[in-house]
């Protein structure tokens, strides 16, 4: 695995740089438009430090390897960085590679600070090697259904695929909505799309749910619905932020807005969030997604730990429930929280929102927790 070049060309040789690797979905399978809005957040917090005199003097060096949405692949990764020499690992956005990564980084003592991968189950056991910036599963997931209920639909849908994320996910709108009222019908995504549009008929569904991948089979399944006379009352979901990326939009033009999805973002930005927003823009070409943020965050919080605790891995592992440091999104502090095995930053801001389908651009905040 070799690593691509460095967006900033900031690559360094000095030997008193301090590493960090970076984990990021760049090639398919992956989610390659979020792996570039990662990347395009460590690297630019990266990029700042650095400007600012770096670490103590000494130059951060963001060591990156694409994980393709690999498990394996990214495990090999945490092997590699380690044997370089790291600091720490961050990054990754998908939730089952995450969870390889961590159980790797568990195991060679590396700590590993996760970007953007939601999974409540990061590892099987407590551990003090990981932290995580995105919010539980359980978390966000149970605010969206709150959202749906405050939007009068209890008949709920979901067109879902085999992983163990999806059916996380499946679970805690079910233990959610069951005790309100609400009833969770699985579809087999593998269902033709046509097919899925009888079956949302027969069982009277109010919602559906996207638990599926992008492009496939999320986009032919939203155009099919569409589509469907019968279905013009029902509401398109997707809690995992499928439609966040300018891709979506492309694919999808006007059939793509008013399906509802998780972001973690504040109402507003504060003025770092709001000056790190306008970098992050110009270096995207675009507007910058929530998981941008997650990756500026992840080096802000970093940094703060190597310049107060040094670049020992143990020291920066135990430093977790120190950790005080102003990210985009609001204060950063990380604790212990039931069913979550890893230090946790509790909780970023939550919202659900949609595109505007007057305006598929613009987003607009629903509901937010």
């Amino acid at each position: 695995m070799n690593s691509p070049p460095s967006p900033s060309g900031a690559e360094h040789t000095d030997r008193s740089s301090i590493r960090l690797g970076a984990l990021v979905p760049l090639t398919r399978p992956g989610w390659v438009e979020a792996g570039r809005h990662l990347l395009a957040g460590l690297d630019l917090a990266v990029r700042e430090v650095n400007d600012a005199g770096g670490i103590d003097g000494r130059p951060l060096e963001l060591v990156v390897r694409d994980t393709a949405a690999d498990p394996e692949r990214a495990a090999a990764a945490v092997d590699e960085l380690a044997h370089l020499g790291v600091a720490a690992v961050v990054g990754e956005y998908h939730s089952v590679v995450a969870r390889a990564a961590a159980a790797r980084a568990d195991a060679l003592g590396v700590p590993f600070l996760c970007s953007s991968a939601v999974l409540d189950a990061l590892t099987e056991e407590p551990t003090e090697w990981v932290a995580r910036l995105a919010p539980a599963q359980s978390h966000g997931w149970r605010i969206y259904a709150d959202f749906l209920l405050r939007a009068g639909r209890r008949r709920i849908a979901v067109a879902t695929q085999p992983s163990v994320y999806w059916a996380s996910g499946t679970c805690v709108l079910r233990d959610h909505l069951a005790p309100r009222g609400g009833t969770v019908l699985e579809l087999d995504a593998t269902l033709t799309p046509e097919a899925l549009c009888d079956a949302l008929v027969d069982h009277g569904a109010t919602a559906l749910l996207l638990l599926v991948g992008h492009p496939e089979p999320a986009v032919p399944i939203v155009r099919a619905v569409r589509g469907d006379r019968r279905l013009a009352e029902i509401l398109i979901g997707a809690p995992a932020g499928q439609p966040e990326f300018a891709e979506w939009a492309a694919a999808l033009g006007e059939d793509g807005a008013g399906i509802p999805f998780l972001r973690y973002l504040p109402e507003r930005l504060g003025p770092l969030g709001e000056r790190v927003g306008k970098e992050l823009r110009e270096r995207l070409g675009e507007a910058p997604s929530f998981v941008a943020f997650e990756g500026w965050d992840t080096v802000a919080v970093l940094a703060e730990v190597l310049r107060s605790h040094g670049t020992d891995r143990a020291a920066v592992a135990e430093s977790w429930p120190r950790v005080a440091v102003e990210g985009t999104r609001g204060p950063i502090r990380f604790s212990r929280t039931p069913g979550v095995g890893v230090w946790q930053w509790t909780w970023t801001p939550v919202q659900v929102v949609d595109r505007d389908p007057a305006e598929p651009h613009r987003f607009r905040i629903l509901h937010a927790g």
